[in-house]
């Protein structure tokens, strides 16, 4: 005895989602947001580790090094506007 075929249901299409990098700045209120300050920190590490030349075993010093340089520059933004 053959079986039944059942109705094929057809899935949604899901759509591709890209993801962005926040932009630098403020959030709207004048102080700039965790996503904000993370990614400029990732950034200057980053420069740090090239400015090395590419050499491993350094990246808590040069996230640590890179962090105070946002900071500070952040902190002194804000004392002056």
């Amino acid at each position: 005895m053959p079986r039944v075929k059942t109705p094929r249901t057809t899935k949604p299409k899901v759509q591709n989602k890209v993801l962005h990098m926040p932009e630098t700045g403020t959030n709207g209120n004048g102080l700039y947001s965790p996503a904000n300050l993370e990614s400029e920190i990732r950034i200057r590490a980053y420069e740090l580790y090239e400015q090395r030349g590419y050499v491993d075993g350094q990246q808590d010093a040069d996230w640590l090094a890179a962090e105070r340089e946002v900071l500070e520059r952040h902190s002194n933004h804000k004392h002056t506007a």
